[in-house]
Parts: structure tokens; sequence; C-alpha cells
């Protein structure tokens, strides 16, 4: 075997160092000092490289109210459904409208969801019907172009703009996203959120 220069030891020896030095760089990022692009550390995890956080992030807070048999204040987890408090909640009475509200809305923190009551001739209170549309809220979830019509502030146009709004983005967990509808201020927002509820 040829012996090799005092030059080429020096470069075969930098190469080396070189190769060292980014093998312990990797090893380093594979040992948890940096978080993984899934938002989880291996230091945290404790086992498996990443998790995925499906729920839509932390715990949320709402009050359900209305016809269910434990009414109250309730956490759940984030991602959760209307469906999901209601349950929480023990269920529908027997007076309940659950077909009135959307129970696969989305939960937001701090929400409140009413479940409506069916009066002795079998509709819900706070339904609309003739005269009565103005007594109780109106369910985002179900809401007709009538429905929204009547609220102040609201026209057919824009009633149709929240109906096509709502139908894009298959349901709405809050009120508070109205306000992307173009046309909608904020005084018919305030006007909204006394007339609606999730």
């Amino acid at each position: 075997m040829p012996e090799l220069s005092r030059s080429q030891v020096v470069v075969y020896g930098a190469v080396a160092i070189a190769l060292l030095l980014v093998g312990a760089r990797a090893i380093g990022r594979q040992g948890g000092s940096e978080p993984s692009a899934f938002g989880s550390s291996p230091a945290r995890g404790g086992g498996s490289g990443f998790a995925v956080d499906a729920g839509g992030g932390g715990d949320v807070v709402v009050d359900v109210a209305g016809e269910v048999r434990r009414p109250g204040v309730y956490r759940l987890p984030g991602g959760s459904r209307v469906t999901d408090a209601v349950q929480r909640a023990g269920g529908g009475t027997g007076k309940a409208m659950l077909d009135q509200i959307n129970l696969a809305a989305r939960l937001s923190d701090g929400q409140q969801i009413v479940v409506p009551e069916r009066n002795a001739a079998g509709t819900a209170v706070a339904s609309s019907g003739g005269a009565a549309i103005d007594d109780g809220p109106i369910s985002l979830g179900t809401a007709t172009a009538e429905q929204l019509d009547s609220i102040e502030g609201i026209g057919p146009v824009t009633a149709q703009d929240i109906i096509d709004f709502r139908d894009q983005r298959g349901g709405l967990s809050s009120i508070e996203q109205l306000d992307q509808i173009s046309g909608i201020g904020p005084a018919t927002m305030e006007a909204l959120r006394k007339r609606l509820q999730p």
C-alpha cells in the first residue's frame, strides 16, 4: 500500500472531522433538542417521534342551556361538536327540539348552546312562525332566508349571503364568523349577536 503524504493525511483528517460534526449535529436533532414540525418533541411524547393534534387545539368551555337534563358549563376537548356538549349535559329532555340547532357545528371556547323547547302545539318556542319570529333566538345552523331577513339591518341579499357563506363552510360554529361577509358591519354584527344562536 502506498504511503500517504503529509498533505493528504491533513485533507483526509479534515474531511473525517467534518463528517463527524455533521453526524453529531444530525443525531442531536433527532434526540429532541428541537421541536418537530408537528408541534411535539420526543421529550414530551416519550415514545414515538411525533404526535399530531387532530382535535384542533386545547379544551373549550361551553355553556349548555335550555331543554337539556343537566344545564351547566362544561369543558370539552378541542374539536368537539355541539352534539358532544348536549350529550355531556345529559341529552335533550322530552320537550327538546334538537332538530332546531346545528348539532354538527364545531364548538368554540365561551360558546353558549341553547336547546329550544317544544310548546304544546309541537313547534319550537324559539323558532319562526308568523309573529313569533321576534320572540326568541334563531339557530344560525338552520336559519332560513326569511328568518335572517327579519333581523334589523339584514335584507334579502345579505340573508342569502349568510346562507351561502354557511353552506360553503359546512356550517358555522360561531356568530363571529359572519363578520367575514361583505356588507356586515359592527352595528349589524351586534343585531346578529342579539338574535342568533350558534
